[in-house]
């Protein structure tokens, strides 16, 4: 039966430069004042650029390379710009040009790095020593490592089968017949593709056997078909343990990571037969009573299972899951659920049948009129027209039969509902035809499409639970594995500990937050990960003059619209905002579908009214199921308009509270270009590495699309600080790239312009000169947090992003390369930190948590490269996740307490809430930044899934706030931000 593949991602591999090594690794020692960032670092070694066609000899680009090492002496003999005086720190800086287009500039261009493996991640300073000392219990279980050979034999098995399942069943077959004999009593761990291991080698280097297997497909009682496979076992390599070992151990940086998958296959091949597997983790509808999410889901828990290497040794890392799964029901049944009513006694819309073909599309079913024989198929479509009207030729001759006829007298099974389409089965050359009624849904398959805002609820209530709960759990998991009593365990002398790992860490201290002087308390310390704006104002309240609401909910009245208004105009001027309280316009009510003529028409007549300025903000009142209603406005206000908007529910407008008005007139004042709170610390320039010289802080990450959107863009978006010492006000810019692509293109990028030649740009160039026009200064230092990258991705991304910021640098300016540190951070992970003792109220947070702050660098993070984990927020509900921070380059010289200090005291800054966030804001604001991208896609082409663009940038001008990939042509570029709309914190 026909599979439905997914298309391939068009990632390019990239392989890394044999001359890219980090300067922590050298010999070279750093001073002392550098370390604890009381002065400037050394100059960082440039990463080597492509050389132009015309250059000189090799004695000639030795001598460009020296010269490039001193580009730090070079910066600051430059022309200085003192600061203005109004500013705690006083720091000489280096012009740089305006211009979209800058010389030396112009021999640089986008390139791959070339292959090497000489580059190694950022090696652990040191541990971390502020804060308070605690214990946590960490869901990772040890792991010893066994005494004896891996080896690893490639398997072929013909005729080659797709299925993972039948693969398995064949060698689960062989292992029965020849254990015993050929294996010589191996007990083998096998993949379910290629690669089959033993603990010890066998009898043979090559050997082929002739395997035959019943399809268990066509029943218990019925007739059996029997299919023979040869498989052919061929000797392939012995994986090194001492090396594990001494990379467990710290001796060595690389890590073998063939040992790694050997222990990490054997200790899932016994799951892998009593549960169903989904990527690394296992579920079962007997671990816990599945839960209806309605349409025909139903959610089913699990657990996740992976090993990894730790400070402490192996650690197998376990945690629970939850996930969507089609309910095991009748066709006709399900279908009933989908759509919500009646279908047996009533004709299907056209509608109900695209809805019905979405959902079974490549779902495995199986036939449930032939009594014990119960064949599967995997569902190909739906027939446009009902049972009772379709036909097929049974012969050579085209003699036509209906489908109420064959199924009567092939299987004397009588279709009851022939209004009722057929489903389709097979390819599209010969389908065949399946009444609804004659087919069950294959019990054990994940739902991988868009769950709806219900089915999201009532899985959240399944897979919330409190801390000590999902302890419980964890623990009861491993008793239940008995991984003691696992054959395949016992054959690779794998034991796993029973006790969940104890592990050291850190609280750090929250940092003081600096208010406006006019507010009753000037400075504030959180407690427990919060605060809140009572006797406080904003340390820079911006101005809101002209302001106009547009009310889209019919529910609300215009009185209910006013009085909303006004509360939220007070709250805004008690913050510390001048906020004129009356509307330029009286509130405009408009119906959802007529969307853009309102918008378009509120914004002409109150420029009108202004006498031509124009409006600064918009609020507007949604209904609280607004489909794309939110979308289509924000694409319009901020890609056609110019206008800054604030959308609010009907629900809040209703319900008013202080606590919600609050908020809003935080997002408010930074879409406005204000400051909410600063860092005490910032601002009195006492950050190590931070306060010393200008430093620009990025964050970045990429969006993809939904699973079943074959063709729709990934996005990608990038912020960076605009204000220093405060590093609090962040510009971002979004750009669409090919789908699936995880390496952000847009980077940096240089075009031919028929007039200036080859011009330099992309999203690093744009911010860092916008850095220099906002604070006067040229970032003398970067700090890149890159979000959403996995492990298996972090060279590439590191290698190609990394080249990107140094050409982004050198196309400013000659010798021009800020030091960077570069921090993957991590939030789709499963280690998870307990309290030590859940009746000490002093150690948890009122969720019973672990207290915001907490630090762990030790035990259960990397043998050798410079990883933490941090809990920066209080929990609400459910078990709270550490973000992983994983530093892969540090040309800073960071110490731990450093990085860690300053990660945890930027999550205090971000400006939607009063509250520590458990991201770093840059981060934060890039997934913000593009997730807000997705909506300025062209409607029609966003629900088709494919990519969407308007007016863009087109090839070219580095300025703007949105455009296409660089080399993705055939990705349209998004709608360009307006500019007045670019310059503030627009996706908050």
């Amino acid at each position: 039966m026909p599979v439905r593949q997914m298309r391939e991602s068009s990632e390019q591999h990239i392989v890394i430069k044999p001359h890219l090594q980090n300067p922590m690794h050298g010999a070279k020692k750093v001073p002392r004042a550098v370390q604890n960032g009381k002065g400037p670092p050394p100059p960082p070694p440039p990463l080597p650029q492509e050389q132009a066609h015309n250059q000189g000899s090799s004695q000639g680009r030795n001598k460009g390379r020296r010269r490039s090492r001193g580009g730090r002496k070079c910066d600051q003999g430059d022309v200085l710009m003192m600061r203005p005086s109004c500013r705690p720190c006083t720091v000489v800086s280096s012009c740089v040009e305006n211009g979209s287009s800058i010389s030396g500039g112009g021999d640089i261009e986008m390139g791959y790095p070339t292959s090497s493996k000489s580059l190694n991640f950022a090696p652990r300073p040191g541990y971390g020593q502020v804060g308070t000392k605690c214990i946590v219990k960490a869901n990772h279980f040890f792991a010893e490592l066994p005494d004896k050979d891996l080896n690893q034999y490639d398997v072929s098995i013909t005729p080659e089968v797709s299925s993972k399942a039948v693969n398995r069943s064949i060698i689960a077959e062989l292992v029965r017949l020849y254990k015993e004999s050929d294996l010589g009593m191996r007990l083998p761990a096998y993949d379910g593709r290629k690669s089959l291991y033993t603990a010890g080698a066998l009898p043979f280097s090559w050997r082929e056997f002739r395997i035959k297997i019943v399809d268990d497909e066509d029943g218990v009682n019925g007739p059996k078909r029997e299919r023979e496979y040869r498989v052919v076992i061929k000797f392939v390599a012995r994986a090194n343990l001492h090396h594990l070992g001494q990379f467990l151990a710290g001796k060595r940086a690389d890590a073998p990571q063939e040992a790694l998958q050997i222990l990490d296959i054997v200790l899932r091949e016994l799951s892998s037969k009593r549960f169903y597997p989904v990527g690394r983790s296992f579920f079962s509808p007997d671990i816990r009573t599945p839960q209806r999410l309605g349409e025909g889901l139903e959610s089913w828990c699990g657990f996740y299972q992976s090993i990894r290497p730790t400070q402490m040794g192996l650690s197998l890392n376990i945690d629970m899951a939850s996930a969507a799964f089609i309910e095991p029901l009748p066709v006709v049944e399900y279908v009933g659920q989908l759509l919500g009513k009646d279908i047996l006694s009533r004709q299907l819309s056209d509608a109900d049948r695209i809805k019905i073909k979405k959902a079974l599309r490549g779902v495995k079913v199986e036939v449930t009129h032939r009594g014990s024989v119960r064949r599967k198929y995997r569902v190909s479509g739906l027939t446009s027209q009902p049972t009772r009207e379709l036909v097929f030729p049974v012969d050579e001759n085209s003699t036509m039969k209906s489908v109420v006829e064959y199924f009567q007298e092939m299987y004397g099974f009588t279709i009851k509902y022939t209004h009722l389409p057929c489903l389709q089965v097979g390819n599209q050359k010969k389908a065949n035809y399946l009444p609804l009624e004659a087919c069950k849904i294959v019990e054990g398959q994940r739902y991988t499409k868009r769950l709806n805002e219900k089915q999201i609820t009532a899985l959240l209530k399944v897979t919330c639970q409190r801390p000590r709960d999902r302890e419980n759990d964890i623990l009861q998991t491993i008793q239940h594995n008995a991984y003691d009593h696992d054959p395949y365990a016992k054959e690779f002398g794998i034991k796993i500990s029973e006790k969940l790992a104890s592990v050291e860490a850190r609280i750090l201290p929250a940092p003081w937050l600096k208010y406006h002087e006019s507010g009753k308390e000037k400075n504030c310390l959180p407690q427990v990960g919060q605060w809140n704006m009572m006797n406080k104002k904003m340390i820079n309240g911006m101005t809101v003059s002209r302001w106009a609401c547009i009310n889209f909910s019919r529910s609300v009245q215009d009185s209910v619209a006013r009085t909303f208004c006004n509360e939220l105009a007070q709250m805004c001027q008690v913050s510390g905002m001048e906020f004129n309280p009356d509307p330029i316009i009286p509130i405009y009510n408009a119906k959802p579908e007529q969307v853009e003529k309102a918008l378009k028409n509120v914004y002409h007549v109150s420029t009108n009214r202004a006498k031509g300025k124009e409006l600064e903000l918009l609020l507007a009142i949604l209904p609280d199921s607004n489909g794309s209603l939110y979308g289509d406005l924000k694409r319009i206000c901020e890609t056609d308009l110019g206008l800054i908007s604030q959308c609010c529910l009907t629900k809040h407008v209703f319900k008013i509270t202080k606590q919600y008005l609050a908020n809003v007139s935080l997002k408010i004042n930074v879409k406005m270009g204000g400051r909410n709170t600063v860092l005490v610390d910032a601002v009195s320039c006492r950050i190590p590495l931070v306060s010393d010289i200008p430093t620009i802080i990025f964050g970045a990450d990429v969006t993809h699309p939904e699973n079943g959107e074959d063709s729709s863009p990934s996005i990608a978006a990038v912020v960076a600080s605009q204000d220093w010492p405060e590093v609090t006000k962040y510009a971002g810019l979004v750009c669409a790239q090919a789908h699936r692509q995880e390496l952000i293109q847009d980077l940096y990028k240089t075009w031919h312009d028929p007039v200036r030649g080859l011009v330099s740009g992309g999203m690093i160039r744009d911010l860092l000169v916008s850095f220099r026009k906002a604070t006067g200064q040229k970032p003398l230092r970067i700090i890149f947090y890159r979000d959403g990258v996995s492990e298996g991705q972090f060279y590439q991304v590191l290698l190609y992003e990394l080249d990107a910021i140094r050409k982004a640098c050198a196309s400013l300016e000659p010798n021009y390369q800020p030091p960077v540190t570069f921090i993957v951070v991590q939030k789709r992970h499963h280690t998870r930190l307990f309290a030590n003792n859940h009746r000490d109220r002093s150690s948890t947070d009122k969720s019973g948590n672990i207290l915001p702050g907490t630090v762990v660098d030790s035990k259960i993070c990397h043998p050798t490269e410079f990883d933490f984990y941090l809990c920066s927020h209080a929990g609400i509900q459910g078990t709270s996740r550490p973000a992983h921070y994983h530093v892969l380059w540090d040309e800073n010289n960071f110490t731990a307490d450093g990085i860690q200090s300053l990660t945890n005291n930027l999550c205090y800054t971000y400006a939607r809430c009063t509250r520590s966030v458990s991201v770093v804001p840059p981060a934060y604001y890039a997934h913000l930044a593009a997730f807000r991208a997705r909506f300025y896609m062209e409607p029609e082409l966003q629900e088709s899934g494919s990519a969407g663009g308007g007016s863009g940038s087109g090839g070219g001008h580095g300025s703007k706030a949105t455009r296409a990939g660089g080399g993705d042509c055939g990705v349209k570029p998004l709608p360009a931000l307006k500019e007045n709309v670019k310059r503030v914190m627009f996706y908050c």
